[in-house]
């Protein structure tokens, strides 16, 4: 066989090139993994990995600092640099899990039939079957392949008329090179990533933060509920949240940068802060790939069109942030594993977005799965809501932690089938996949209330939540009107 022929070559080592990667080495073929940047991708060294152990951390440390619940630690401190180290540490650790694997499967070492070869530089098409990967060296090679997956994921998206710097003014993937906790902090955008750094550095006590959000309310694409319930959080832990407000500029001083911005009605405020955080979304990576030597061009939104196989043309698949499906680790690793499947026939089953479960790292955590009331009632779906407080459950009451709920939709069709659920509170990323496993079964409240959950759970909030759907809850709204209801929607 030829040395450089390969039966899928796979572009970008995040969590879709991953998986895509070894799907096909399940199934014995011969698989080329090219990557210029971080082994795993932004999903290990300046996504999912690194925010979320920055966020485990704050989370400790929070609940170390807390001096209501009989309990106080004295001479608590903390230092940054040693958080980053910890948060360093653990994502070299799964980029060194990633790499052994790789290794243990890289020819000759290891007979096949299935092999890993990994190519440390940058890949662009020379053709549909053929890719040119350029080293940092200058060095250069053709890759010959049957398949390609293209899974380059996103890189920050840009704030119009804002430079970042890198040092002052920062993007997401900069937060690990900061040396201190700054003393203020603005961080521009108010959609889940803005949120959780907020939450993040609001949990250490060190940092005076600000949280830029442009519309009326921050997560504008979740319930009015969660907005609520995330942004009352965040105030309460010292965050300034600016609402209908729009960043003019950034001036630079020796020791601060001066903030304008502009709310709605004319007003506006000049801040002084010591770094700003732009988090205003990411957008797809697709840069020197070459597609014009394929014939593959970009949306209107800068992605790559794909159909129901992952597929973008012919031979040619792309997986995770570049189809802008949905950001999440999860859904790149999805689709790497479909996108081989549908190269060799062996897909069983659609790809189903609609049940994919999502964590937001807040304080408390928030995890959705499926529909909202927002999403329902922009097309149209009637429906039927429960909604049960923490502030009943046995367990939270033991944490002293009531601050949270579960709400379920139903359809109001007579079948009862589960659409979608917001927790939020602690251990909501462990309820969650009770209801996203039974909603990919196509289950309705009455199959589901057959499971007694055990006692004392979190997850008897989801117990009692569908109780009150059909009215056979233990506690009654009746008594407890703030911290239960049901409701029905439908058209008009």
């Amino acid at each position: 066989m030829e040395e450089n022929k390969f039966d899928v070559c796979v572009i970008g080592s995040g969590p879709g090139g991953f998986a895509a990667a070894m799907r096909a080495f399940d199934f014995g073929k011969r698989v080329v993994l090219v990557e210029a940047g971080n082994i795993g991708g932004a999903g290990i060294m300046h996504g999912a990995m690194t925010s979320k152990t920055l966020w485990e951390l704050s989370k400790d440390y929070a609940g170390a600092a807390a001096v209501d619940r009989g309990y106080r630690a004295a001479g608590l401190t903390v230092d940054y640099g040693q958080v980053r180290d910890t948060v360093l540490e653990a994502a070299k650790e799964k980029q060194y899990q990633i790499l052994s694997q790789i290794e243990t499967f890289t020819p000759p070492r290891w007979p096949g039939p299935g092999t890993i070869t990994l190519k440390r530089g940058w890949a662009s098409f020379v053709d549909t079957k053929s890719v040119k990967v350029s080293y940092q060296d200058g060095a250069s090679e053709v890759v010959r392949a049957d398949f390609f997956v293209i899974a380059t994921g996103s890189k920050p998206r840009d704030f119009p008329g804002i430079m970042v710097d890198h040092k002052r003014v920062l993007n997401s993937d900069d937060v690990l090179s900061l040396t201190t906790f700054p003393k203020r902090f603005l961080i521009i955008g108010a959609g889940v990533l803005g949120c959780e750094y907020a939450t993040i550095f609001s949990n250490f006590h060190q940092t005076k933060v600000h949280l830029l959000d442009r519309q009326a309310r921050i997560l504008p694409g979740e319930d009015e509920d969660i907005s609520e319930f995330v942004n009352t959080n965040l105030t309460a832990r010292g965050v300034e949240v600016h609402h209908n407000a729009i960043l003019r500029k950034i001036i630079h001083h020796d020791e601060f940068l001066e903030v304008v911005v502009d709310y709605e009605g004319g007003r506006s405020m000049v801040l002084e802060v010591d770094v700003a955080l732009v988090s205003v979304g990411r957008i797809p990576n697709l840069d020197k790939l070459g597609l014009d030597n394929v014939g593959i061009k970009v949306n209107a939104r800068g992605a790559l069109d794909t159909d129901g196989d992952c597929r973008v043309k012919g031979n040619i698949f792309a997986v995770g942030d570049v189809t802008q499906h949905s950001a999440l680790y999860n859904v790149a690793e999805m689709e790497g594993r479909y996108a081989v499947k549908a190269m060799y026939l062996r897909n069983k089953y659609p790809l189903r977005y609609a049940n994919m479960s999502t964590i937001m790292f807040f304080n408390p955590e928030v995890a959705a799965v499926g529909l909202n009331e927002t999403t329902c009632r922009a097309n149209n779906i009637p429906y039927q809501l429960a909604y049960y407080s923490n502030a009943l459950l046995n367990r939270a009451i033991a944490m002293r932690r009531t601050d949270g709920f579960v709400k379920i939709l139903v359809s109001d069709d007579g079948q009862d089938r589960i659409l979608g659920m917001r927790a939020a509170g602690p251990q909501a990323s462990n309820t969650i996949m009770v209801i996203a496993h039974l909603m990919d079964q196509d289950k309705g409240v009455t199959d589901i209330m057959k499971s007694i959950h055990p006692h004392p759970s979190i997850t008897e909030g989801i117990q009692e939540c569908l109780r009150l759907l059909v009215n056979k809850s233990i506690f009654k709204p009746t008594v407890f009107p703030g911290s239960m209801r049901i409701r029905k929607w439908k058209p008009e």
